[in-house]
């Protein structure tokens, strides 16, 4: 009964075991479905089917439908425009990254962006080369709580060109760099690697295997983003200081760059490092007033776009190339370059690289989709996204351009600027192909000192979450220890090793927790029907040889050893060497009664020789000492709590009942089933009661299926609630206290009476009960 505004409940209901409540309640039988239906069913074509299969292959389609003109153009005319004007500068930034001609960076800005709009299912996001910068476009929180992303795909690209067309000393040799320039090698590199990576996405969206990001926690990626931040910003140092520094790929490449730079410090440009510093400076502090006052500002200030155009104009005017020795972009030339078709051998030596870009260019986009997709209230499909990023990348990689996945910056410049759907993003595409064809030519003049000090200034967010790793090792050691390894990892052995590395040490944490769940003994809370962990709490009552033990997990074959152990502790004895006991025993009882030196009296053994009794140590057949005590040759049944002659030495079992709570067990294995099976029968052959209670539908149904149920282990042990047990243990085995017999006479039907009797309460039930709390 509820009544409105009260703050208690009262429920009157029969005790249930779970087999009385499927007789009393009968069930919906559901039809599961073979595989052969599931196979034919989507095989199936019919023209509602081919109708959705397109759309979804084409999700532009369907917004289209509903675009509104006169609400939404201006808006993406707007958006468009300012999204544009950031993506040609980030082009030209992340090319270094890559190290690659700037150029190539404006492709990437073009062709995958084309290619998303007609394929991708978010009507936010804005496609280039992973682009780092702080919240300074108001980001919602991601689920991979980053409020940027960053230029990691450019860096993982740029690593493996440096690989195999280094700085200094001949390239790998590969069928296809004969007659070709560094610079053109490192474009073939890149293209193919990044085609080789659009493969493997476009294939995974196929398979339907998006559920892959899940794996990658926010911890894990937050150590990553940081690792690449200190990768990128000791890349960016030989642009700020004007040094000529080769790039370096693989483990500890990071400590041989740092030690190439060190030494050549006094080669340090002067004029470009006193511009970096202006640079950094300025963008530091517009970024910081563009995310204070972010509600009054119409749209962001774009004060890196700004600090170009000044760049480059200061740079023209003062001659900086040729006057201070500055190293400038250079010719930028005009127009698209005819498609290639990638380099099959460079596959084989790429590979192990390709398979973390694809999963962590994918990782990243599907976040900031998400985002975007609940904050704007539409359906985003991972599968299909997927597709679309194997696409651009395949499609982009062909006309030479590089990794893409979500630039977040421009996503949140497209968003913040009143972007409505992709339209924005074409347009933006638009701008980029305007200043590829026709106005280039005015970047030639703009330091590489610039471009690079704009890359380190934005790597602020990421290097501050390094302040996490105090509050992770306060909330989640096993967290915080996936984060450092990860980033170490990462700054140390590379990026794509790091993130190998950090995925095994995530998985390992999973699989530790799993298998070494927080175990629990609990007792009820005086007066009501909730059951706790009697170590938490001072008002309990757990009643005299009932013990109720929960594991808060799976029972798989990896933790079925564990769970069987932390049954030992909580019961306090070892069944099965109880059982052994007895029975041996058993044996010397018997051997005693036939010399007849042992008397069973109703009084219990009595010992009518004085000599020492032998007993038997015959464990040649340890089989039968593991089956259940046999009385069926005596006269009477041992009570084995009783007292027993002096040389007769048998574990006292106080325990009388034991409830195991499955309410957090969410599944159970073949090797699990067998290994409950046999803790179970050990319990029961040393005569204690066991019951199982809140088990999950599915588990119930896997036992019977699995004949888990005999003459020892019945389904009779199976409850509903843990209060529906512990009201029938207490109905077999009434608690012999005068103070609860007192408070029975007062209370008969109810589960806990509000009133206590010296500090003891009743939990005595019949047939019903009916609870009442205050």
């Amino acid at each position: 009964r509820i009544r409105q505004g009260w703050r208690q409940y009262v429920v009157a209901r029969p005790l249930y075991s779970e087999d009385a409540f499927a007789d009393e309640h009968e069930k919906i039988h559901r039809h599961h479905k073979t595989l052969r239906h599931h196979v034919k069913q989507y095989f199936t074509c019919d023209l509602k089917r081919a109708k959705n299969a397109a759309l979804s292959l084409l999700p532009f389609i369907g917004w289209m439908r509903i675009y509104q003109l006169k609400e939404w153009l201006l808006s993406d005319i707007v958006s468009g425009v300012s999204t544009g004007l950031v993506a040609v500068l980030q082009g030209l930034a992340y090319s270094l990254l890559a190290s690659l001609p700037p150029w190539y960076g404006l492709f990437t800005a073009f062709f995958p962006v084309i290619i998303y709009f007609f394929l991708g299912t978010s009507r936010h996001i804005s496609l280039s080369h992973l682009f780092t910068v702080l919240t300074a476009f108001s980001l919602p929180t991601s689920p991979l709580s980053i409020h940027w992303a960053f230029p990691v795909l450019s860096l993982m690209v740029g690593a493996v060109v440096t690989r195999l067309v280094p700085d200094e000393g001949p390239p790998v040799n590969i069928t296809g760099f004969e007659g070709l320039t560094s610079d053109e090698q490192r474009v073939m590199v890149a293209a193919s690697v990044t085609f080789l990576m659009g493969i493997m996405q476009l294939a995974m969206g196929l398979l339907q295997v998006g559920f892959i990001v899940m794996y990658l926690s926010d911890t894990l990626v937050s150590g990553f983003t940081t690792a690449a931040a200190v990768h990128i910003l000791v890349s960016q140092l030989k642009f700020v200081l004007g040094l000529v520094v080769p790039g370096l790929s693989g483990p500890l490449s990071i400590v041989y760059t740092l030690e190439k730079i060190f030494v050549q410090i006094e080669k340090t440009n002067v004029c470009d490092l006193v511009t970096s510093i202006l640079i950094m400076g300025v963008v530091f502090i517009v970024k910081e007033i563009n995310d204070r006052y972010k509600a009054k500002l119409p749209v962001p200030i774009p004060i890196e776009v700004i600090m170009t155009v000044i760049a480059c104009g200061v740079s023209y005017a003062f001659n900086f190339q040729v006057i201070y020795k500055v190293d400038v972009v250079g010719r930028i030339p005009l127009g698209y370059e005819s498609p290639m078709a990638p380099n099959m051998q460079i596959f084989g030596q790429t590979a192990v690289e390709a398979f973390p870009m694809a999963i962590v260019g994918f990782a990243v986009a599907f976040s900031v989709a998400k985002v975007y997709s609940v904050k704007h209230d539409y359906i985003i499909d991972g599968n299909q996204e997927l597709i679309a990023f194997g696409a651009s990348n395949i499609i982009g990689a062909a006309f030479k351009s590089f990794a893409a996945s979500t630039a977040l910056s421009r996503s949140a410049v497209q968003e913040s600027t009143g972007g409505k759907t992709q339209i924005a993003g074409l347009l933006s595409a638009l701008i980029v192909m305007v200043v590829t064809l026709a106005i280039g030519f005015l970047l030639e003049p703009l330091p590489k000192s610039v471009l690079g000090a704009v890359v380190i200034v934005n790597l602020k967010g990421m290097l501050m979450q390094i302040r996490e790793v105090p509050h992770l090792w306060r909330r989640d050691r096993p967290d915080c220890v996936v984060w450092v390894v990860t980033c170490l990892a990462s700054i140390l052995l590379g990026l794509d090793l790091g993130l190998a590395v950090g995925l095994g040490i995530e998985l390992l944490t999973v699989v530790f927790r799993a298998q070494f769940p927080r175990c629990s003994v609990l007792a009820n809370i005086t007066g009501t029907d909730i059951y706790k962990d009697r170590k938490d709490y001072m008002s309990i009552y757990e009643p005299e040889g009932v013990k109720i033990f929960r594991i808060p997990s799976p029972i798989f074959f990896a933790n079925i050893d564990f769970f069987r152990g932390k049954l030992v502790e909580a019961v306090g004895f070892n069944p099965l060497r109880v059982l052994r006991k007895r029975n041996k025993a058993l044996r010397t009882i018997r051997k005693l009664l036939k010399k007849g030196e042992l008397q069973m009296t109703s009084k219990g053994l009595l010992l009518t020789s004085s000599g020492p009794i032998e007993e038997s140590e015959d464990e040649s057949n340890m089989e039968e000492l593991d089956q259940p005590t046999d009385f069926k040759d005596l006269p009477v049944q041992v009570n084995w709590n009783s007292e027993l002659p002096a040389n007769i030495q048998v574990p006292r079992v106080d325990v009388h009942s034991l409830i195991l709570d499955f309410s957090a067990v969410s599944f159970l294995d073949i090797s699990a089933l067998k290994g409950l099976k046999a803790a179970l029968k050990e319990l029961i052959r040393v005569e204690v009661e066991v019951y199982i209670v809140a088990c999950d539908e599915y588990i119930l149904e896997k036992l019977h299926s699995c004949k888990f149920f005999d003459d020892e282990v019945k389904s009779s042990m199976f409850f509903l609630t843990l209060h529906d047990a512990m009201l029938h243990i207490l109905e077999k085995h009434p608690v012999n206290s005068e103070n609860t017999k007192v408070c029975e006479k007062v209370i008969t039907t109810a589960t806990i009476h509000g009133n206590q009797c010296n500090g003891v309460s009743s939990l005595r039930s019949r047939d019903k009960f009916v609870h009442v709390s205050n």
